[in-house]
Formats: C-alpha cells, sequence, structure tokens
C-alpha cells in the first residue's frame, strides 16, 4: 500500500546521506554490470567457436588419401594412396542407406587474369553437390550443374573477393578470364561464411580439371555427407564403414593409421557443443562469483547503515513506532536503493555490449550478447538479496529496547 509519508521520509533519508546511498547503489550496478559485460562476451566467444567448426554442412565427412606406413598384399611402405571417380561411384551404390551428397575436391593454385588486372587464385575442382556440403551462398548466376561435368566446360563459379579484386565495379557474369594457360566463363558469384580465404577461391567442374591434367580420372579428396536423422551415432557407424571399405579396395593394411584419413564433422561438432557447454559453465560461474560479491558488498553496507541508524532508530521506537514499521521503513529503503541501482547497471551493460560489438571481432568474440530475461533475472536476485541484506540488521535493530539504543555511540 502506497505511504506518502514514508517515501517522503525515505527520500528525506536519501538526500541527507548521498554518500551513503550513493556507495550502496554504486555497488549494485557494479555487480550487475560486470555479470552482463563477463556474461556477454562469454558468448561472444562461444559464438566464435561455434562459426569456426561449423562452417561446412555439420553432417559432412571429408576423405584424404595419404600414404601407407605398413606394407601390406605384396605392396611396399610409403605407396601413395588415390582417389578415382570410380570411389564415388561405389560409395553411392554399396552406402545407399547413409548417403546424401557426394564431390570430388581437387585442389590447385593458378595466376588468374583479366584485363589489367592478375592474381594467384585457389581454384577448386568440384560436383554440383558440393555447393550444399560447403553451404555456399549463391550472389548471382549459377553453380556448377551435371550438364558442366558431363560436357567439361570451361565454366567457372568465383568467389565475392575474386569478384571484387578482378572486375571492380563490372558484372562478372558471362565475361571470360585467364585461368593458367586455359579461358574460363564466369557463370556466377558466390559468397560464404567461412572468411575471406573461401570467398577468394574459384569453382569449376572437377572434369574439366582431369581434362586439362591429361584426362586423368583422379580425385584429390572426396566429400560425403550422410542423412541427418542418423544423427551422431550413425555418423561414427558410416565412418567407420567408409574407411574399412577404402582400405579394403586400395590394399591397406586395416591397422594402418596413415592410408587414408577421415575426418567426421559430426565429431568436430559434438566436441565444440561441450566445449560451448563447459564455457557456459565457466561463464555463469564467474557471474555467479560477481553477483555473490555484489550481494557481500551490499550486506556490509546495510549492516554499516543499520548500525549507523541505532540512535535514531532507539527514538522512532520511543516515541512508539513500532518494530514492523522499523523494518518496513528499512526495507522499503533498501529495495528502492537497489532496484534503481540494478536497472541502471543493467542498461549500462546493455548498452556498452551492443557498442562493442564489432570491435572485438578481432579478438576472436563475435555478436557478445546477453539475453534480457537472464540479465533481468540476474537484477532481481541481486534486489532479493538486497532485500535480504537489509531486512536481516534492520529485525537485530527493530529488537533492541529503546534506551539501549540510545546509548549507542
Amino acid at each position: 500500500m502506497f505511504n506518502r509519508d514514508r517515501w517522503r521520509e525515505i527520500f528525506d533519508t536519501i538526500s541527507k546521506n548521498k554518500l551513503r546511498t550513493f556507495l550502496s547503489g554504486f555497488t549494485v550496478a557494479l555487480g550487475i554490470f560486470i555479470f552482463i559485460i563477463l556474461f556477454g562476451l562469454g558468448n561472444g566467444l562461444k559464438n566464435s567457436f561455434q562459426e569456426f567448426f561449423l562452417d561446412d554442412a555439420s553432417n559432412a565427412i571429408f576423405l584424404y588419401p595419404g600414404k601407407t606406413s605398413m606394407p601390406y598384399k605384396g605392396f611396399k611402405t610409403n605407396r601413395r594412396i588415390e582417389f578415382e571417380n570410380g570411389d564415388m561411384e561405389d560409395i553411392k551404390t554399396n552406402f545407399p542407406f547413409f548417403t546424401e551428397y557426394v564431390t570430388p575436391r581437387i585442389t590447385r593454385s593458378a595466376l588468374v587474369k583479366y584485363k589489367n588486372q592478375s592474381n594467384t587464385y585457389r581454384t577448386l575442382a568440384i560436383a554440383p553437390d558440393h555447393q550444399f556440403i560447403e553451404k555456399t551462398i549463391l550472389m548471382k548466376g549459377r553453380y556448377v550443374n551435371q550438364s558442366d561435368i558431363n560436357e567439361k566446360t570451361k565454366t567457372a563459379v568465383i568467389g565475392r573477393l575474386v569478384a571484387k579484386d578482378l572486375f571492380k565495379s563490372e558484372n562478372p557474369i558471362g565475361k571470360y578470364f585467364d585461368l593458367g594457360t586455359s579461358v574460363f566463363k564466369v557463370i556466377g558469384v558466390f559468397q560464404d561464411d567461412g572468411g575471406d580465404n573461401e570467398e577468394r577461391s574459384i569453382y569449376i567442374p572437377y572434369t574439366t580439371r582431369q581434362l586439362m591434367e591429361k584426362g586423368n580420372d583422379k580425385v584429390g579428396q572426396i566429400l560425403v555427407t550422410y542423412r541427418k536423422e542418423l544423427g551422431y551415432v550413425g555418423s561414427v557407424a558410416y565412418e567407420k564403414a567408409l574407411k574399412k571399405y577404402f582400405k579394403e579396395k586400395k590394399s591397406i593394411a586395416p591397422r594402418d593409421p596413415n592410408g587414408i584419413y577421415i575426418r567426421n564433422a559430426a565429431e568436430e561438432l559434438k566436441e565444440a557443443q561441450q566445449f560451448a557447454v563447459v564455457l557456459q559453465y565457466i561463464v555463469s560461474f564467474v557471474g555467479l562469483g560477481t553477483l555473490i560479491a555484489g550481494i557481500i558488498g551490499i550486506s556490509n553496507i546495510m549492516v554499516f547503515v543499520v548500525k549507523e541508524r541505532t540512535k535514531e532508530l532507539g527514538i522512532r521506537k520511543a516515541l512508539g513506532a513500532t518494530p514492523r514499521s522499523i523494518i518496513q521503513m528499512i526495507l522499503q529503503e533498501s529495495v528502492f536503493i537497489t532496484t534503481i541501482s540494478g536497472y541502471f547497471g543493467l542498461m549500462l551493460g546493455v548498452l556498452v555490449l551492443n557498442n562493442i560489438e564489432l570491435k572485438l571481432e578481432f579478438y576472436f568474440i563475435k555478436n557478445p550478447y546477453i539475453n534480457i530475461s537472464t540479465a533481468i533475472m540476474a537484477t532481481i536476485i541481486l534486489i532479493l538479496f538486497g532485500a535480504i541484506a537489509g531486512y536481516i540488521p534492520a529485525k537485530r535493530a527493530s529488537s533492541i529496547k529503546p534506551i539501549i539504543a540510545l546509548r549507542d555511540e
């Protein structure tokens, strides 16, 4: 129930004790402010970590050929393993239940020229499925299609930064450029969330690359994706089945760790999620410690405040004030100061996070944020403990006899 006299008395007390009020409010505001900043920075670091590991499809498996480290079936050690076009067809044929997309990847570097502009870029010879595995975002034109593969066309999809470097303000679609000793036509421009290195790449049909390299059928890597409904357990089973199959096909010793390498994005995703959970626990622990420090600070100040007002409280009791009214007065003052200061610290913390967002990407902190519900809940908790911090010494002071309180020095 609103009591005008009590509120007037509270404001009078605050105005007469500005330093005490400021210290109380500053402790609360600082506690909430530090909590929000730390929690937001922790979320920003988690965002950067997840983005780094989730640039490609989370259900992708990457197969890399290597060199054998054990003799097997008459083959010597250090035999180089190679993938061929037929290996991709074998994956589709032998693992139809698991397989979603399959693409080769042949990586080369080449000098690229257009008019007076030139630079060296990474070229990736791929199949149409590569777009879905790499999560490529098409900005203009189209991607490499099956017709390009069948006809071995000299067409290219270039990265956003390649288009910017070579073509400047021109529309690159339909333009021709020199790639090594060949001429390619630009059919599309893409962007990639993986960053600048990805966007300085050029995609061409893998059959065209093979034709340029004396018509061989070798591929550098094979990328596959499995159906997402199989989940993590299914991805591990698929990985093991692929490794076993290719070791048998390429005559690699079962225990040879170097003949073929397989990277499973699902395992990386799981590790990233586990790290994110641990990081969240650490941030929560630090934030909780900050709140506890704020609560201790409020408690200490409130004990001092009540102790300072012992004689005043004795006079009030001598004039007829009840213990309940004294507790309510101190409690109301404590909650009022804590609430105003807490929400001031909240708004200041959110404002700082919003203004430093872009400045922290260099330090691998991307989009630092805190959910408003989390910030408000932390503030409410601090207000609640601020009330408790005021109640305990007020309860003790209200039980002191007036004659003893008046003797207090």
